[in-house]
């Protein structure tokens, strides 16, 4: 027993490799290459990198070689070689990397488009209840097993054939959704579509904050779309987040203006006010405050995206 299961384990080994072996080649530098496979990016990194914050747009992060953890409020989530992060919506959280130049972060991101998510998840049975809180983990770190292993590599293999990606790209896509809707996060992912719960409401409102994250907080607003009075938006939404309504705008403001000043589009007055603030005194001290400088000293590049 003790040998099958061993050599299970190089098996799995192996095959995290080959999917290392299908995105090396076209990763172009350290961060985010876009592919020729719409709405698949790969990332990269030879460095470690330090405990930073960032936000992550709602995908799958596949981690093919080297090592994440995430950090969101109290919850630490591990997502290594092997793995795949279940990221259902964007949330402010803080991530570190390990790697280095012999063994580099490889991995890819799949968007996860809601119309096909909707399809999918009204085409599948429904799946038996979870335990209880399972609908509050809008982020959460799966093992590859080998349905999704087997097709991640389909996917991955059109990387070499752009004819491939053109034609399959988005039957394979579909292909990986699926099986990610049969997989330890289905219920979650199913949550997000099914209109109803908590979840999906608190979802609907995260998708208003990014759209008005420059205009001032109406949580009564955002409390009465989502059919819920003020203060039970209010618990549910930081029960979904780990923060309160205010606390999720003022991070997402403030990832936008690193962007901002990290990409040299703006000054750091002009970044405050791009991003709704009216004192650029206050933005400068909760800007230093959430990432540990002032605005005026984080010129250096920085990489919001995020590996």
């Amino acid at each position: 027993m003790m040998h099958v299961a061993t050599s299970a384990r190089h098996e799995l080994a192996d095959r995290y490799a080959r999917l290392g072996e299908l995105i090396a080649p076209h990763v172009r530098c350290d961060g985010y290459t876009a592919s020729n496979i719409e709405g698949v990016t790969l990332m990269a990194s030879h460095a470690s990198r330090a405990r930073t914050p960032l936000v992550y747009a709602p995908g799958l992060i596949f981690v093919a070689q080297g090592k994440k953890t995430g950090y969101l409020d109290d919850r630490v989530i591990h997502y290594g070689a092997g793995h795949y992060l279940v990221q259902a919506m964007p949330l402010p959280f803080e991530c570190e990397t390990g790697a280095d130049a012999d063994h580099p972060l490889l991995g890819a991101v799949m968007r996860i488009e809601p119309a096909v998510l909707a399809e999918l998840a009204a085409a599948m049975p429904n799946p038996q209840p979870d335990e209880r809180g399972a609908d509050s983990l809008p982020m959460a770190a799966v093992s590859l097993d080998s349905a999704m292993l087997d097709v991640l590599e389909r996917l991955l293999a059109c990387l070499d054939d752009p004819q491939s990606a053109a034609i399959l790209g988005a039957s394979r896509r579909r292909e990986v959704l699926f099986e990610a809707l049969r997989g330890p996060q289905g219920r979650l992912l199913r949550q997000l579509v099914q209109d109803q719960g908590a979840y999906a409401r608190v979802a609907r409102a995260i998708d208003r904050l990014h759209a008005d994250f420059t205009m001032p907080l109406a949580v009564d607003r955002l409390a009465a779309e989502a059919h819920m009075s003020a203060s039970t938006f209010h618990a549910h939404f930081k029960r979904v987040t780990r923060l309160s309504p205010l606390q999720y705008q003022k991070r997402i403001r403030l990832l936008h203006a690193r962007h901002l000043l990290a990409s040299r589009v703006e000054n750091v007055a002009g970044a405050a006010m791009a991003v709704g603030y009216q004192s650029a005194s206050q933005f400068s001290r909760e800007y230093k405050r959430y990432f540990g400088v002032a605005p005026a000293l984080d010129a250096e590049i920085v990489e919001i995206a995020a590996i």
